[in-house]
């Protein structure tokens, strides 16, 4: 087996947040270097080379500690790399992140600063939190595939929105604002679909859906608070699920999806929980998912929790609230 490397190895995404990541790098270093953290660091060249990367230097080199710098999607292609190696159990590697990119939804449950300086200190501290990860099974062409994810993932009209949003950064467009654009653009052309879904073995819901949300943090689609009460350790995938609702009532509730009233104030809301479940679109196949930002393939979709699989750096002062505990398996409004 190959000798533990002591060294944090730092994934850097150079095309995060516009460019953003890569021109801010340098510094980014300069402050990791002050705070005495010793690192080795390397930069992503394509689409998913972060997999590679980080599988790679736990099998090859070592490496058991892990700092992502760039947004969502970096750090679930870190969480995948780490996943998808069977050398070492997950419970024994460390990540952190450092949020750069334009969604920073996982970093919005803790409460991470986007100071670089701050989020240095924190890594330096080393204040380490048990925590839950996604598991995803879908269908590409008909084969199964299989993701893991830190934060969420989402169908429906997020998965239509994140496509189209995915397509503007292509073209060197970003921002909240361009999200924006996109949802409006997405809320007024999006056609509902009808789901069965399965929470533990149980049928909770059959009917037309026009978004469902699903993870352990509590924010998604940048900012949204869709699952306010979910908690990223107590074993469970919080769901959102928004039923099908007139363009000018969700567009009357949009403030309240950010800061996670909506699901008391929209009677189209219905929240779930659950470790296991299974979403069947009827047509089969009619829909795709997003996980973290990237757009994949399509139903029918399974998804499982898998506790305290890994150990995120966090403030050592924000851990607490996410812990409260929980009363009930799963909630039905």
């Amino acid at each position: 087996m190959t000798e533990t490397n002591d060294k944090w190895l730092v994934v850097v995404n150079p095309m995060a947040s516009v460019g953003k990541s890569g021109k801010d790098w340098p510094l980014i270093k300069q402050m990791l270097i002050n705070e005495g953290i010793v690192f080795d660091d390397i930069l992503t060249e394509y689409p998913r080379h972060a997999i590679e990367i980080v599988r790679n230097a736990i099998v090859e080199k070592g490496y058991r500690k892990f700092i992502s710098v760039g947004g969502d999607g970096t750090n679930n292609e870190v969480i995948n790399g780490i996943f998808t190696q069977d050398v070492v159990p997950t419970t024994e590697i460390t990540m952190a992140a450092l949020p750069i990119g334009t969604g920073n939804d996982w970093r919005r449950t803790f409460d991470i600063p986007l100071e670089y300086d701050e989020v240095a200190k924190i890594i330096k501290e080393g204040h380490t939190y048990a925590h839950d990860i996604g598991k995803l099974t879908y269908y590409d062409n008909g084969d199964t595939r299989i993701r893991y994810f830190l934060n969420a993932a989402g169908t429906g009209l997020d998965e239509m929105v994140c496509h189209s949003t995915n397509r503007m950064k292509q073209q060197g467009k970003g921002g909240t604002v361009r999200y924006l654009i996109s949802l409006v653009k997405c809320v007024l052309t999006y056609k509902v679909t009808r789901i069965q879904l399965t929470i533990d073995d149980e049928l909770v819901f059959d009917d037309y859906i026009l978004n469902l949300s699903i993870g352990n943090g509590r924010f998604n689609g940048g900012g949204m608070m869709t699952m306010p009460n979910a908690i990223p350790n107590d074993g469970f995938l919080d769901v959102t699920v928004i039923k099908k609702v007139s363009i000018f009532k969700f567009a009357a509730n949009v403030k309240n999806v950010y800061d996670g009233s909506f699901i008391n104030k929209i009677d189209e809301v219905k929240t779930f929980r659950g470790k296991k479940i299974h979403i069947v679109s009827i047509p089969p196949h009619s829909l795709k998912v997003e996980t973290e930002g990237e757009n994949l393939n399509n139903s029918p979709f399974d998804f499982e929790v898998l506790p305290k699989a890994i150990n995120m750096v966090i403030p050592k002062d924000r851990g607490q609230k996410p812990q409260k505990k929980k009363k009930r398996r799963f909630k039905k409004k």
